[in-house]
């Protein structure tokens, strides 16, 4: 029986979300706040491994109060159970504290009951840093195997996982002792809706809430802007994309015009590889 814990976060959504163009930084009251996507994926794919070999899905996230939105989400999906750590003294963390947070919480969980398997999103939408995952395999000391796209097997009995992890041409497989870290990639699973008796419990859903009192052996210098080492000092837009050409003329005009722009690319490119 696999305790698996998937560790998510509460973001915005990104696709509705607007930028303050005095303060260059990112109007979080103008977008709705969903369960990260990379996340869903994982607790997905920790429902899947629970229903493949039995066991427990618990999941973990670092929030405000209202983050609790999130944890009903996964319980949607089909979560067990679900933890919130939530305290000023979390405010301002980035993905060093964060990671810090979550691994004495996690900590705290095992006690309880011991952990065989954690899985996180690839990175959140909000961040798209990728390190909490990999920060916590290394508080942990356990092995983090980033970008899985494929779970091939999990045995608990042997002690192993094995696993296909996504590269940029192509993929490797992986096999890592128990316990360790996914980070999943989207593609690992699909999330279908959730059935019906998943949201009526979700909907009287209430996790279990610690604050840093409530945790155990921590230091209070690395938790959030105390034990953040890196500030993001500026956010802004990308700019906008010129607009294309319309190419207008009969059917041999538009080929000639087309056929200028792509020797005018390709002499573009061959000075750049000749300065390099």
């Amino acid at each position: 029986m696999l305790h698996i814990v998937a560790c998510i976060k509460q973001v915005p959504d990104t696709k509705i979300i607007k930028m303050n163009p005095k303060t260059n930084t990112m109007d979080r009251s103008s977008a709705p706040a969903i369960l990260n996507p990379y996340d869903a994926h994982a607790v997905e794919e920790a429902v899947r491994l629970k229903k493949r070999y039995g066991g427990t899905v618990s999941v973990l996230t670092m929030g405000p109060p209202p983050a609790v939105k999130a944890i009903r989400k996964c319980i949607e999906i089909g979560a067990d159970e679900g933890y919130m750590i939530t305290d000023r003294a979390f405010a301002g963390a980035d993905t060093l504290a964060t990671s810090y947070a979550l691994t004495k919480a996690l900590e705290k969980i095992a006690k309880e009951k011991p952990i065989d398997l954690i899985i996180c999103g690839k990175m959140t939408i909000d961040g798209d840093t990728g390190q909490v995952g990999p920060g916590i395999a290394r508080r942990l000391d356990i092995p983090p195997l980033t970008s899985v796209k494929k779970v091939v097997e999990v045995n608990k009995q042997q002690g192993y996982a094995l696993v296909h992890r996504k590269l940029e041409d192509g993929y490797e497989v992986i096999q890592s002792a128990l316990p360790c870290l996914f980070s999943v990639e989207k593609e690992i699973n699909e999330v279908p809706y959730s059935p019906l008796p998943n949201m009526l419990r979700a909907a009287r859903y209430q996790p279990v809430i610690w604050a840093v009192s409530d945790l155990e052996d921590v230091d209070r210098t690395l938790l959030g802007l105390k034990g953040s080492p890196t500030i993001v000092a500026k956010v802004w837009p990308p700019e906008k994309p010129k607009g294309g050409e319309m190419l207008e003329g009969s059917a041999q005009q538009q080929v000639e015009r087309l056929m200028e722009i792509l020797q005018q690319k390709q002499e573009l490119f061959a000075g750049k590889e000749a300065r390099a």
